[in-house]
């Protein structure tokens, strides 16, 4: 039997990329501990089928040692303030996926004789930040009373959408890399992503988050895309040192979704803290992380106070349960955006675009699925 010379560190590194013990993959592999101690090779049909377990192109496991990845547009993930620098397969296959599907709908919109997006790299990052916030909030339609009045944070982050939607932003959440639920996205490990372009501005938000969070998220991002710049981040309301450009978008993204002379106006400071941070959430619809902020951005917190609420609040948030259930077809509009949706299904059922080509970019292999899909966009056949 034919064994593959694989140095023993590939596989090593193929599992870790993958964030998986070996304990994940002992019933599929049952001499993987041999082969990472160099005792015994895989066959290459083995090798196949473990670069397909880890995510990994194949072609990996012929090189001499492990290659060193990096995400293809600036990273300002942070732990602690410190950068992170090996992204997970599950990180890097999305954004590659973004990329593609950013690529088709440039492509699309150049064809059908679109114009570039006007407030795609309009701002600076020495703009006053509560007069870009305003500009924001004026661009997009986001009025502070009526988010009030919405119900759940649901409904406000769908209206949000909505509006970036409305103004050629592809808003994109899912909390799976395409429609693999095998493959989840972690928010301890980034929140979002902006990849800036002047035709096909993409937003993609890690759907694993809370709703209260993924508000913020999508602020964050939104300041990303008028600064003109791409992104992936953690997108944390607590500020980050050294890094100038996520200073600023946390800056802008906190004032366009809680004006501080708003929060001064409506915050109780003699009531307890963590009541206040319940009903100034629900009032806002964002996170206790951002009301947080902005107490203590009003000078109503000391920095030790806030330092030791927001660890303690993030701890409690970070035990919930994130999101992305529901039904496959009301989500997948979400997952891809419903603005790459539309273009894609009228452009395949049009003839422009192969069914083989919309069903990759889509995540999805069936007939039946696109049928369903285009019958709840209104476009079907």
């Amino acid at each position: 039997m034919d064994r593959v010379d694989v140095e023993p560190e590939l596989l090593r590194w193929a599992r870790q990329r993958a964030g998986l013990g070996t304990d994940a993959l002992a019933s599929r592999f049952p001499r993987l501990d041999a082969w990472e101690r160099g005792e015994i090779r895989p066959t290459l049909k083995q090798l196949e089928r473990f670069a397909k377990a880890t995510f990994t192109p194949v072609g990996y496991f012929f090189l001499r040692e492990a290659p060193f990845e990096r995400i293809p547009i600036p990273d300002f993930r942070t732990v602690g303030n410190t950068r992170l620098d090996r992204p997970s397969a599950n990180l890097l296959d999305t954004v590659y996926l973004c990329q593609q599907r950013q690529d088709w709908y440039r492509e699309f919109v150049q064809s059908t004789g679109g114009d570039p997006i006007e407030f795609v790299g309009s701002a600076q990052p020495d703009d006053d930040i509560p007069e870009t916030a305003a500009r924001i909030r004026h661009f997009l339609g986001f009025d502070i009373e009526e988010r009030r009045r919405l119900s759940t944070w649901t409904d406000a982050l769908r209206r949000f959408i909505g509006q970036a939607d409305a103004h050629g932003v592809l808003v994109m959440v899912s909390g799976v890399v395409g429609s693999n639920s095998r493959r989840s996205l972690h928010p301890r490990e980034f929140r979002g992503f902006a990849l800036a372009d002047p035709i096909a501005p993409l937003i993609f938000i890690n759907g694993k988050d809370t709703k209260a969070a993924q508000m913020f998220t999508l602020a964050h991002e939104l300041a990303h895309l008028w600064l003109g710049s791409s992104g992936v981040s953690d997108a944390e309301a607590l500020e980050i040192g050294g890094q100038e450009t996520e200073r600023w978008c946390n800056r802008v993204a906190a004032e366009l979704l809680v004006p501080l002379y708003l929060l001064q106006a409506e915050y109780a400071a003699r009531a307890p803290l963590t009541d206040e941070l319940s009903r100034l959430a629900r009032h806002f619809k964002v996170s206790t992380l951002v009301i947080l902020r902005r107490i203590h951005d009003s000078g109503l917190l000391t920095r030790q106070v806030f330092r030791a609420a927001y660890a303690a609040e993030l701890d409690r948030l970070m035990a919930l349960p994130g999101g992305d259930g529901g039904n496959f077809y009301l989500t997948l509009g979400a997952r891809v955006s419903q603005r790459f949706a539309r273009a894609i299904v009228s452009s395949t059922l049009e003839g422009q675009t192969s069914f083989s080509e919309s069903f990759r970019l889509l995540g999805f292999r069936k007939m039946a699925t696109f049928s369903t899909l285009a019958n709840n966009l209104g476009l079907g056949f």
